[in-house]
């Protein structure tokens, strides 16, 4: 469960965002039905505020995905929550001055809103700190520890962030106005939505982070006190009502912010474009939603996402307005809705374009190559195909073509905000290893890139433009071990000598196990790095196939304790839903089926895997563990002398790995510390390849049968064969016509009607 903090007031904005909200990560998971079940209402008319700025006044503080984060709550409020296009009011880049943002707040959000109306602003750009001492009092001192005020910034920003470690007054809008923002607005379903934050600033590795650092030599502006009087007037407060309104919480509904006060919110790179880390995750995972899940779960899975992805460790902060209803259990959905990965914003004949708000940010590389999706009605019933054009995603934005549109298929063209479920992505059989070039390296650069060059499967991407790099090769400077020593990546056991040479996540946090010894050679370091960069090539294939939300396979799977309590389950919602089984129907899992809460294990803890198969058919399972470090290991299956049957779960089986009494192991929890990934792979045809390929590692190494087998330098191999099998059971998929893949070269198909591949993840530490 995630630790407990002092409630902060909302006014006060110090340090971020949420540390003026008074927020827990307890509170996101006890509050987080507020934000999808008043959008989800049936209300006289929904009303929207969208702003996004990339284009600041000096362009070193300019960002890449705020507009894209605009467009996902644009599509989402309008496709999912029923928003009327005319309701939803956007301002971008130069439209979101100051004047801009409080002039639209005021004309169509306060001008409009009526009680019982839902109420939506979302704000993507840059946050920075203020010094406000003359607002501050003893009762925010103690709890906020500063008289800062956070703030958000115009795009006519007068202060950039160079001249914030100066001084100077700033235009920004402060906390304090939009709390008295809030209170004017007549009606308790609103909703804030701020995906900024107030510490860092600047480039960070191949992201920015969305914050133009302040502090006490930075004040609050004399227009802004200006308009905070006018506010007080409006709403009918007197100065000293004002101070226990904002002491006592939010103002009005509800607040989400993208991260605490500590944290960095990530304004980051993803395949072909750029969005924030958290709003991509918000939005993906409400395009999923059900409406049969609590949403408290989901805002507790979106923190825990948000943090994966971003890779600076960023929790999004949530608090709602105390009332009577929020302890009642509670949907994101009042109103049923289907899980959909996309929808139709465009009909040209027997062509489409698609908005692909469902995809997550690990799978959208695999819609490149001729995936299909299938149209369905309101009821959820296939009316349809539609094939991806080769190559026309343009970030969230994709062309298709209809399947057998005039033959038994598609009766008539789909409708604008038509939804559209996965049916096949196609994975290429070259998938590469996106790296980038730290400028660390220096004089090393052109060398580093010859070496990499000889590599098989990898590819060198330049840093802060519109491309995914999974991992940046750098060295050790001063600034980054001084950061890793002050504790903000706790898994490190030892932080590397100054000059050292290794590998970065996207936001300069240091993978473990990485790094060699001070003085060491490029070209050393990456003959020495060459094994790992196998490792994590196949756990980065392995993760694109993880489709939880689309798979439509009946199957369950556990994590327990050994002998003891179960931490974590996971399973297809889609595939639950076919099934007249009620016992994969819970409301405690998310649309993914997950359930586990942030999970830390100490190293020795036994672990049990327990997958149950609820198909009418015989299913084909295997079990793969990635460590912090990016090594593979193949819990299941562990016998490679019977073929087939090494990898059989009977149709109605359970199946429990390691099994007791029966397999010579116990599986612990082992070194190194960090994050441990667990997928648990079900498919529909037999793992013919796969077994083939450890069959030929267990004989080249002498391994006996029965025990976890380390790929070490083969784990390529192993998924290379897994994506052969997955492409066979796609082209024998039932129920639904072979679709082929043409001009495209060599793609492997994942079909979700043969294939569930899900993820428990937790933490592994020192005991």
């Amino acid at each position: 469960m995630m630790s407990h903090i002092k409630r902060r007031q909302f006014l006060q904005f110090a340090g971020s965002t949420l540390a003026t909200l008074g927020l827990s990560h307890l509170d996101v998971m006890r509050k987080g039905d507020c934000y999808g079940k008043a959008l989800a209402q049936s209300t006289p008319r929904k009303l929207a505020l969208l702003v996004g700025i990339n284009a600041y006044q000096n362009s070193s503080d300019r960002l890449a995905g705020c507009i894209t984060d605009v467009e996902m709550q644009q599509h989402l409020l309008i496709h999912r929550f029923g928003f009327n296009k005319n309701d939803v009011h956007i301002l971008t880049d130069a439209q979101a001055t100051r004047e801009g943002i409080l002039g639209a707040f005021d004309e169509y959000l306060i001008g409009q809103a009526k009680p019982g109306d839902v109420v939506v602003f979302h704000f993507s750009g840059h946050g920075s700190r203020v010094d406000d001492s003359p607002e501050c009092d003893e009762v925010v001192l103690k709890l906020s520890e500063s008289c800062l005020n956070s703030t958000i910034v115009p795009a006519d920003n007068s202060l950039p962030l160079v001249a914030r470690r100066r001084g100077g007054i700033a235009s920004d809008i402060t906390g304090h106005t939009l709390f008295l923002l809030a209170s004017a607005v007549n009606t308790e379903n609103l909703t804030l939505v701020l995906d900024s934050c107030h510490a860092g600033g600047g480039k960070r590795g191949n992201l920015n982070v969305r914050a133009l650092d302040g502090g006490t030599q930075v004040t609050v502006s004399p227009v802004e006190k200006e308009y905070q009087r006018q506010l007080l007037s409006r709403v009918n407060l007197s100065p000293d009502e004002y101070i226990q309104a904002r002491r006592a919480g939010v103002a009005k509904g509800v607040v989400i912010a993208a991260a605490d006060r500590k944290q960095l919110a990530a304004d980051q790179r993803f395949n072909g474009f750029a969005a924030g880390a958290f709003t991509y995750v918000m939005t993906q995972y409400l395009w999923q939603q059900t409406g049969d899940e609590p949403v408290a779960s989901a805002i507790a899975n979106i923190a825990r996402t948000t943090n994966q992805i971003s890779s600076t460790g960023q929790i999004p902060e949530y608090e709602a307005k105390q009332k009577s209803n929020e302890e009642e259990p509670a949907y994101f959905l009042n109103q049923q809705t289907l899980p959909a990965e996309a929808v139709i914003t465009k009909v040209e004949g027997d062509g489409v374009q698609l908005w692909l708000g469902g995809v997550n940010s690990q799978s959208i590389p695999a819609f490149d190559r001729g995936a299909i999706l299938t149209v369905i009605d309101a009821q959820g019933k296939e009316q349809g195909l539609v094939q991806l054009e080769a190559n026309s995603r343009k970030g969230l934005t994709a062309r298709g073509k209809l399947l057998n549109a005039g033959r038994g298929g598609v009766s008539s063209p789909p409708q604008l905000g038509t939804l559209l479920q996965e049916r096949m992505r196609g994975i290429p059989s070259d998938m590469t290893l996106p790296i980038g070039l730290d400028p660390s390296l220096g004089n090393d650069t052109a060398k580093a890139e010859q070496a990499l060059k000889a590599i098989q499967r990898l590819k060198i991407l330049p840093l802060q433009q519109e491309e995914y790099v999974a991992y940046l090769l750098g060295r050790i400077t001063q600034e980054n071990r001084q950061f890793q020593k002050n504790g903000e990546t706790p898994n490190l056991t030892s932080v590397p000598d100054i000059g050292s040479v290794g590998l970065f996540t996207p936001a300069l946090e240091q993978i473990p196990g990485s790094f060699g010894a001070s003085g060491e050679s490029i070209e050393a370091a990456i003959a020495r790095l060459t094994p790992k960069f196998k490792s994590l090539l196949a756990a980065h294939i392995a993760k694109m196939v993880l489709n939880p939300g689309s798979s439509r396979l009946n199957v369950v799977a556990s994590m327990k304790r050994a002998e003891g309590e179960t931490f974590a389950t996971t399973f297809p919602v889609r595939g639950a839903q076919n099934s007249s089984n009620s016992s994969t129907q819970n409301s405690n899992r998310s649309r993914d089926g997950s359930r586990s809460d942030n999970l830390k294990l100490p190293l020795g803890t036994p672990l049990q895997f327990v997958v149950t198969n609820q198909e009418n058919r015989d299913l084909h399972v295997s079990v793969l563990v990635i460590d912090p470090e990016g090594e593979m290991t193949i819990v299941f299956p562990n016998t490679w002398t019977v073929e087939e049957n090494a990898t059989l779960i009977k149709a109605g089986e359970t199946r429990q790995i390691p099994q007791p009494g029966k397999d010579k192991f116990r599986f612990k929890v082992a070194k190194p510390v960090g994050m441990v990934e667990v997928l648990i792979i079900a498919s529909g045809t037999p793992l013919k390849q796969a077994l083939k390929t450890l069959q030929e590692v267990a004989r080249v190494r002498g391994q006996a049968p029965g025990l976890p087998m380390t790929l070490g330098e083969e784990p390529t191999k192993l998924i290379d064969g897994l994506l052969e099998d997955f492409n066979r059971g796609a082209g024998n998929s039932r129920g639904g016509e072979k679709a082929e893949v043409r001009g495209l070269g060599v793609v492997n198909r994942v079909d979700t009607q043969e294939l569930a591949a899900m993820s428990i993840t937790f933490e592994s530490l020192e005991t």
